[in-house]
């Protein structure tokens, strides 16, 4: 059975949780810029294609990560002291 969040495609996040998501986002674009630029340095041709895959994976992670977050709402922080 579907809740009412699920059938909008949208998700309720906690703020610990989507800033987690955002570290892994920015590392995710960083590890994919500097993979790309060692592609310089390779000879062979394997290797190239190789290194190729892994930033087209990272930068697609990185999207897949960016959309979920999105389409998330983050719900907000509870009162430490309740009221």
């Amino acid at each position: 059975m579907f809740t009412d969040c699920a059938a909008h495609n949208t998700f309720e996040i906690s703020p610990r949780f989507r800033r987690t998501i955002e570290e892994r986002v920015a590392r995710l674009e960083r590890d994919a810029e500097r993979d790309e630029a060692e592609v310089g340095r390779l000879e062979n041709g394997d290797h190239i294609h190789r290194q190729m895959r892994l930033v087209a994976a990272e930068r697609a992670e990185a999207l897949r990560m960016r959309i979920f977050l999105d389409q998330s709402l983050t719900r907000a922080p509870r009162a430490l002291i309740e009221l």
